[in-house]
């Protein structure tokens, strides 16, 4: 019997996926085996010690302390793409009310007073103010093309748009999802320069913080359009509010709102809204819920932000240890020594690493001794191992 803590409430679709003979589900709970989460602050909690994994129903995990996690030798799991339509829906909206001016154009009708007829007047007075432009044609720039920038590059090409994308670690399938209408970018210079609309899907690191700024903007195309629906520090918000008084750039769409922000009239700015959908939720909440299982019950390892991907078929009747230690030489040699030194044959082995991380599969044909085992977690080095299956 599994116990998952929930912190935040997680659809029921994605709970269902726990079968109740195999797992106890609770938000309140001692000893959990895994936690799954979607917005509270973890960073101020005290993790207990029997936490073997946390499940994130979401794309970003930055509410989570993942570099503590990793030296306790606990993969966090999220779920990239599930919500990539919801983004991609959102940012598609974010396209059409800036072209069309549609943010000043509500706030516009929202102030107007008098009978039928004097509105009327002041509607057809006052329209040509919120004369907008059509995008087949335009240049939509996409910096990261993972699952949400794939989606938003291949529908504006569908639009009549001319897309040029840019990422630097972009995933040989990922490359196979994207539309061969789409240009390649050679840097971020590069994008701003061709773009007027440009449409951010990057994860906030040091790297990407204020990515857009004053000088970036200079590049963009005359009525240059900023989309942000990934995380508001990627755009520095004092140069964009700058460019935006000096008309050098005609709107800013973002899903952050802030103080700087608030009552400009050519920002348009949703309470962060990206996967705020019923079907978004539901789909993040399965995937992860899937992640936790297939990690708890065998091991195997999918979309986890500080693993490697490590999918090892289970053997009908093989006892599987899962292994986490530090990427070092000669510990896979170190574990197999003290395996042969117990009389135990392995059937199968899978080694993965990433960064500093390394994770075996080790499966043997025998149970293996708790003598075997307590000798694997005793070399120097060795993080976390567990019997999974057998």
């Amino acid at each position: 019997m599994f116990k998952i803590q929930t912190l935040n409430n997680i659809s029921v679709r994605g709970l269902d996926r726990l079968p109740r003979e195999g797992f106890e589900v609770a938000s309140e709970m001692s000893h959990p085996d895994a936690i799954m989460v979607r917005s509270a602050d973890m960073h101020k909690l005290d993790i207990p010690a029997s936490v073997k994994a946390i499940g994130r129903a979401g794309a970003g995990t930055n509410n989570i302390p993942v570099a503590a996690m990793s030296k306790r030798g606990v993969p966090v799991f999220n779920a990239p793409g599930a919500n990539a339509n919801a983004v991609k829906e959102l940012v598609l909206a974010g396209l059409f009310l800036a072209s069309r001016n549609i943010g000043p154009a509500l706030d516009f009708v929202r102030k107007l007073d008098g009978d039928d007829k004097a509105m009327h007047e002041a509607v057809e007075a006052g329209k040509k103010k919120f004369v907008g432009f059509e995008l087949p044609g335009r240049s939509l720039g996409v910096i990261g093309l993972g699952a949400i920038g794939i989606k938003v590059a291949n529908a504006a090409v569908d639009l009549g748009m001319e897309v040029w994308g840019y990422d630097p670690a972009m995933t040989v399938n990922n490359a196979w999802k994207l539309d061969a209408r789409v240009r390649r970018a050679v840097s971020v210079d590069d994008l701003m320069s061709r773009a007027q609309f440009v449409s951010l899907h990057v994860p906030l690191i040091d790297a990407t913080r204020n990515l857009v700024n004053a000088d970036r903007l200079k590049l963009l195309k005359k009525q240059g359009v900023v989309l942000n629906f990934s995380r508001a520090p990627i755009v520095d918000e004092a140069a964009m509010v700058e460019a935006l008084n000096a008309n050098t750039v005609h709107a800013y769409i973002c899903d952050f709102p802030s103080v700087m922000l608030k009552g400009h009239p050519r920002v348009v700015a949703t309470p962060h809204l990206g996967a705020s959908t019923g079907e978004a939720e539901e789909n993040c909440a399965v995937m992860v819920a899937d992640q936790l299982r297939d990690y708890l019950e065998t091991g195997n390892v999918t979309n986890s932000v500080n693993f490697p991907e490590a999918v090892l078929p289970l053997l009908p009747g093989k006892t599987r240890l899962a292994i986490v230690n530090e990427n070092v030489p000669n510990m896979v040699g170190q574990i197999s020594t003290e395996l042969a030194k117990g009389k135990l044959n392995i059937a199968d082995l899978l080694n993965k690493s990433r960064g500093d991380l390394a994770y075996t599969l080790v499966d043997l044909d025998a149970p293996p001794p708790e003598s075997a085992v307590a000798a694997i977690k005793g070399i120097t080095g060795v993080l976390d191992v567990r019997q999974v299956a057998g």
